[in-house]
């Protein structure tokens, strides 16, 4: 452990040039009395670590010296290859750079540790997206990405779900997200900071104006509230049904995870039938109505009112497509079911 502490803390200090007793303590979750000590050993090993006195003062390494990858365990190595797996970075457009930075990696890596970052590869693969769901296209991901690395100002044409469906927007690239196979842009548009589905972008232009990334902005707090904020803000409303405990143990495999928890948890106590009451979030009815036809006629709609006027009007849909044998004769042609 200690010989591990020993190099996280020469790490940083060359990282991140002067640093303070405190600092380094609260970096390595150890005591400032233990980073005292570490330093003195480090000192005391041949490496060149000084101390600065005054408020502005600290720890450094003399200027220019630099130590070689060493002391990395095979976990660490193993979580370093890990996350550098080809999909994302090919999507980017940095399948090449990350390859080349690998095998300089593997190159300054013991014999046995570099044998151990190529057994990873043949062990573990990602694939992001869900089942039945391929990575959406992504024409302009590597040009946004590199405006976000410039932090250059881009003119996005966009399409959304609500009229007008295309809009033209100036934007300030801030980050790039691959969220569920999906990539998402973060940017600064009219002083807020909007999220941006990547496989709508139509057309992306990045511009010679430059922009100042706001300060302390931090990608993922961002990314945690926004994602928090979307799946509380996302369902509206709410429907009360009657569905069978089969339904009720079938919806996690059908539903989005939300509405099954949800479901699950408000679930009552079976009835003599079997049958238990619930209330589970919607988005709208249109959507509550579709979701809810996955469950057939395991599932009964109490409330609203509106979405149990959906279902009886798509049940009678489907008798007068399937009418039953006694009815066959009188009910005629069959009629479309499109207006439910």
């Amino acid at each position: 452990m200690r010989a591990s502490r020993l190099v996280s803390l020469l790490l940083l200090l060359q990282a991140r040039g002067r640093m303070t007793a405190q600092e380094l303590a609260d970096a390595l979750e150890v005591s400032v009395r233990t980073v005292y000590r570490d330093v003195e050993s480090l000192g005391a090993a041949g490496v060149p670590v000084y101390a600065d006195r005054g408020p502005a003062g600290g720890y450094r390494l003399l200027a220019g010296y630099r130590t070689r990858l060493t002391g990395l365990t095979g976990p660490e190595v193993e979580a370093l290859f890990l996350a550098g797996l080809p999909g994302p970075a090919a999507e980017l457009g940095l399948a090449s750079t990350v390859a080349a930075a690998e095998l300089k990696v593997r190159a300054a890596l013991p014999e046995e540790l570099a044998d151990r970052s190529g057994r990873l590869r043949h062990r573990f693969h990602l694939d992001a997206p869900g089942w039945f769901r391929h990575p959406e296209d992504t024409p302009h991901l590597a040009t946004l990405a590199g405006a976000v690395w410039e932090d250059r100002m881009v003119r996005l044409r966009y399409r959304r779900w609500r009229a007008p469906r295309e809009v033209t927007r100036l934007v300030a690239p801030l980050g790039v997200v691959l969220k569920a196979g999906r990539w998402y842009l973060v940017a600064r548009c009219e002083e807020q900071v909007r999220t941006y589905r990547v496989g709508a972008v139509l057309d992306a232009v990045v511009t010679d104006e430059r922009h100042q990334r706001p300060d302390g902005f931090d990608l993922a707090a961002y990314w945690r509230e926004w994602t928090a904020r979307y799946e509380r803000d996302v369902y509206r409303g709410e429907a009360r049904i009657r569905l069978s405990t089969a339904a009720l143990e079938f919806m996690p495999y059908v539903f989005p995870p939300e509405m099954a928890r949800a479901a699950r948890a408000a679930a009552g106590e079976p009835g003599p039938d079997g049958w238990r009451e619930t209330t589970v979030p919607i988005e709208s009815t249109r959507h509550a109505h579709a979701e809810l036809l996955k469950l057939g006629a395991e599932v009964e709609v109490l409330a609203p009112a509106e979405l149990r006027d959906r279902f009886t009007a798509t049940a009678r849909a489907l008798t007068r497509l399937y009418p039953s044998d006694a009815d066959a004769g009188a009910a005629g042609a069959p009629v479309s079911p499109a207006s439910a």
